[in-house]
């Protein structure tokens, strides 16, 4: 056990991170000291060791989880400052596609020959990925630092130096073993606190963070960055990954376990305390960010020969009230902004329905084959909103569609905050409404100026029983505005319902719309919300 009392000798910033072995180019310079033992326990590290990958291990030093806490309250004690530390020229200037010609060489990612079940593959910095983050292994209680050596890295035709020395890594990749001849991606930590992980058979797409910090706000937004993580060893039985990570901004300072179960569905544990070095009102937790550029329900007018370019088909929420609400996105003219209140929410996610090529025609995307990430807090979150954040975008590379869990409560200077969740980054959420579901949105032009006509199906079993369906009203409510031509369609060989009505907008810029069935004043589908802008 390392006492607490030997810990905090912790100097942040200004440190070098230990020695460098002989055989290495250079020591790295001026880099911060994410350092989690004492200089007693430092004096009996082991040496420095030479990974089976071809990078090498700094001296092993004692480790447990507990420290990384201890960590992030002393980081938070102390003034931010960011980490400096500048790239070689030929990395900070690179473009995004010079950027990803640099790849890892065959068998230099960690564990890839041990059969563990997992690798790691460190990601070099450059371009975008500019900033630093400490990679350390932990095994049997003791860490080593992963420390950078470029003869692991092919550069294809960029001039690169000899000897440029441990600039670092920028992240990492997940990877695991593909019916046993290769390995693949699971799952990416890289850039701020932005990760992502994949479902078995899917490609990339939503993007997750670890924290965001007034993101859309007035008062400009603050990216938290994910400075050093431990990344235990794992063991082939149990089958889950393991890691630490410490993250720090202006604002807060933060330790998180993220705990990796790979399966059907790759499930994500997160815990996380958070330190305040000031007052925060304004914080995302669980937060998602995924591309839509183009839908049947989005208004502007995008030239595009595929009839829909999205990797969120919209936000779906279980809220603490026990009801399931269902908002499509769309790609804005304008900003918007939209808040949903809420206690206790049971669970919430950017889903992605649409599972079948037709829906795209894309053969180069395959945008049907994008995860859902669906996410389920774990004890009680108390009041806040739901925040949906719809940027207007004309690139389907662009992320811009975000949602996040914004507690009511603040962060206050000297506070601790323990917030925990699980993420479910699948083909299907774990749960499903016992309710008919929205499977298509559209909208159009009215009847007249100054109405749009909006069509909506619902697809459920209990929408089959041909005796129930003279049972059941769509019941649809304007903010601002009015509804016409309000008309009903079962379709009860197809299981579904198709709603279609116009909004009178008038001389308003807004309105929010609410839709759902009921059968004898009880709900019998999911709420459809969505907010009409010119």
């Amino acid at each position: 056990m390392i006492e607490r009392r030997d810990f905090l000798k912790l100097t942040v910033g200004g440190i070098a991170m230990g020695q460098i072995t002989h055989g290495f180019a250079s020591e790295r310079k001026n880099a911060p000291a994410w350092n989690l033992t004492s200089g007693a326990q430092a004096e009996e590290a082991g040496a420095p060791a030479a990974a089976p990958s071809g990078f090498i291990l700094s001296e092993a030093r004692p480790f447990e989880p507990a420290l990384v806490t201890e960590a992030a309250r002393a980081l938070a004690r102390q003034s931010y400052k960011a980490v400096a530390q500048p790239l070689p020229d030929v990395f900070a200037n690179l473009g995004i596609d010079q950027y990803n010609t640099i790849t890892l060489r065959p068998h230099s990612g960690l564990w890839i020959d041990n059969n563990l079940g997992f690798a790691i593959e460190p990601l070099h910095r450059g371009s975008i990925f500019s900033n630093p983050m400490d990679i350390n292994i932990v095994e049997q209680g003791e860490q080593r630092r992963l420390i950078y050596n470029q003869t692991r890295y092919a550069f294809g035709s960029l001039p690169i130096p000899d000897n440029i020395g441990d600039i670092g890594f920028s992240g990492f990749r997940v990877l695991v073993p593909n019916d046993g001849q290769s390995f693949v991606t699971l799952a990416t930590f890289q850039g701020a606190t932005f990760f992502r992980a994949i479902a078995r058979g899917q490609n990339e797409g939503t993007t997750a963070r670890a924290l965001s910090i007034k993101t859309a706000d007035p008062r400009g937004e603050e990216f938290p960055m994910i400075r050093a993580v431990w990344i235990e060893t794992p063991t082939l039985a149990e089958n889950t990954l393991t890691l630490h990570a410490l993250i720090d901004s202006q604002s807060v300072a933060g330790a998180y376990r993220f705990t990796i179960h790979p399966n059907e569905a790759t499930i994500i544990d997160t815990e996380c305390t958070l330190f305040a070095r000031n007052n925060v009102d304004h914080f995302g937790l669980a937060t998602m960010a995924g591309s839509h550029l183009l839908a049947p329900v989005g208004q502007r007018h995008i030239d595009d020969l595929r009839p829909q370019v999205s990797e969120v088909g919209g936000l779906a929420m279980l809220n603490g009230r026990g009801e399931w609400l269902w908002r499509p996105v769309a790609n804005r003219a304008t900003l918007q902004i939209s808040s949903f209140l809420d206690e206790k929410p049971h669970g919430f996610g950017f889903l992605q329905r649409d599972r079948d090529f037709d829906d795209f025609q894309d053969d180069f995307q395959h945008w049907e084959k994008r995860p859902s990430l669906w996410i389920e807090p774990i004890g009680e979150w108390g009041p806040g909103a739901m925040q949906l954040i719809e940027i207007p975008s004309d690139s389907e590379i662009n992320d811009n569609i975000l949602a996040y869990w914004r507690p009511q409560q603040p962060l206050t200077p000297g506070s601790e905050s323990f917030f925990a969740y699980r993420q479910f980054w699948c083909w299907k959420p774990p749960v499903s409404p016992p309710l008919a579901v929205t499977t298509l949105s559209r909208q159009g032009h009215g009847s007249a100026p100054h109405r749009r006509r909006f069509l909506v199906q619902f697809t459920g079993p209990m929408l089959g029983d041909q005796k129930k369906l003279q049972d059941i009203k769509p019941i649809v409510t304007a903010s601002t505005g009015s509804i016409y031509e309000l008309h009903a369609f079962p379709v009860p060989e197809r299981q579904s319902y198709r709603v279609l009505f116009e909004l009178d907008t008038g001389t308003e810029t807004t309105s929010e719309l609410r839709l759902v069935l009921e059968a004898s004043s009880v709900a019998i589908s999911e709420t459809w919300l969505y907010r009409w802008t010119p």
